[in-house]
């Protein structure tokens, strides 16, 4: 899992944009998803891994939100320059 979500691609500089990237890991939210090469930044949430049936963490999305809405953000995914920093990695729920 970790190979392929930090595999690079000379051609391609974004992993959305290439079709040999399969997955995506969001360290915000620790979870993993199959990228839909649609020509955005949408993927499909995982619970396993595909290879190897490993059950993958849960997802910290819904807790994310939750607490940027605590913090007076009402929809933070368009609100990303003015959210506090530790919120763009995974420092929010690694660090407490």
């Amino acid at each position: 899992m970790h190979r392929n979500v930090t595999s690079t691609c000379p051609q391609h500089e974004d992993r959305f944009d290439c079709p040999d990237a399969l997955l995506h890991y969001s360290a915000p939210f620790d979870e993993y998803g199959i990228i839909v090469h649609d020509g955005g930044t949408s993927y499909v949430v995982i619970g396993f891994c595909p290879w190897c049936g490993a059950k993958l963490p849960e997802s910290k999305a819904d807790k994310w939100f939750e607490e940027l809405e605590e913090l007076g953000y009402d929809n933070p995914l368009f609100d990303e320059s003015s959210i506090p920093e530790k919120y763009n990695s995974d420092a929010w729920w690694r660090d407490g």
